[in-house]
């Protein structure tokens, strides 16, 4: 809890994984992928309850044997197509329900396995100081966008009308991207048909690239187990 409001987190994982079947339980590091979200979530000490959404027994089964709760997840909301912040509406009605407020929620894909709790901790703590309806986590971008081209035709033309791609990097102004590694918010504002998870009065904190990496196929597992080796 932080000035009263109650912090809930939410994992959400489905098991129908196309690029890599089984992912969110698939072990990185000697431990399930869904493991290191779900400590993360436990370490921070504003957070009061941990839930994992899902449809999957399997996932399920892992999720309470690291201690959270888990809510399944209907199946409309765990197809391909699925939106997350729909599911995300849903849990929260059902939350009320129970009489539970869940006045902020933090939403926490175990496709991000490298943040931190203090990069958890300080999206909370700035909603609050800054009075914001919602925070997210950032990262340098990976192409600045004046570097970026378009094809017409077979034509390359700057992506940026005016933008000079041949400007040394230093001189390009500083470019952001979100990584999906942490959303906090006020799920009582998002509105019933808003897809952004970002939203009203905004804020942003940033996270080194390094911890910002979201797996979503094999060469991103190998990638993660050397950071995660080489962190410890």
């Amino acid at each position: 809890m932080i000035s009263g409001n109650r912090v809930i987190a939410v994992v959400p994982a489905r098991g129908g994984s196309k690029s890599v079947p089984g992912k969110n339980i698939r072990p990185l590091a000697g431990k399930p992928l869904i493991g290191w979200t779900i400590e993360v979530a436990q370490a921070v000490e504003e957070i009061d309850r941990v839930i994992v959404s899902t449809d999957d027994d399997h996932i399920a089964e892992v999720a309470q044997r690291f201690g959270a709760e888990v809510y399944p997840r209907a199946h409309h909301l765990a197809t391909d197509d699925a939106l997350v912040i729909d599911a995300l509406r849903d849990l929260h009605a059902t939350l009320r329900g129970e009489g539970e407020p869940a006045d902020i929620m933090v939403l926490l894909e175990p496709t991000c396995p490298l943040r931190s709790s203090d990069d958890v901790r300080q999206c909370v703590v700035r909603m609050i100081e800054d009075r914001l309806d919602s925070v997210a986590t950032f990262k340098y971008a990976d192409l600045n966008p004046h570097r970026a081209w378009k094809l017409e035709g077979t034509s390359p033309t700057p992506f940026i009308d005016g933008a000079n791609p041949w400007r040394p990097r230093q001189e390009l102004p500083p470019a952001y991207q979100l990584n999906g590694a942490v959303y906090a918010f006020y799920p009582g504002r998002l509105g019933k048909d808003g897809q952004a998870l970002l939203f009203g009065r905004s804020g942003a904190v940033n996270m080194p690239n390094e911890r910002s990496i979201d797996i979503d196929n094999e060469m991103d597992f190998v990638i993660a187990a050397l950071i995660r080796e080489k962190m410890e």
